[in-house]
């Protein structure tokens, strides 16, 4: 059985993609991050991101702002080793 918890991490992720999808005000106005006490350390790197997902990992518009590089954004994001 799945942990109801788990169940509404991900209702939460999914709600504030739609919000900022459709432009529709949130109270913090930014997509959440990985929880990562239910998901820790989902990638070891961004190499490991790539071989599972096939895609390239790509920062936020924010955290290019912010001035981090990629390895920086990766680990604020899914928090590896990188």
């Amino acid at each position: 059985m799945t942990d109801d918890s788990t169940l509404e991490t991900l209702s939460n992720l999914i709600d504030d993609a739609f919000n900022k999808v459709f432009g529709r005000q949130t109270t913090d106005n930014t997509l959440s991050a990985p929880d990562k006490e239910h998901f820790p350390n989902l990638y070891e790197s961004i190499e490991d991101y790539t071989a599972q997902t096939g895609k390239r990992f790509r920062m936020t518009k924010e955290q290019k702002e912010l001035g981090m590089t990629r390895e920086q954004a990766f680990n604020s994001t899914y928090g590896g080793s990188n």
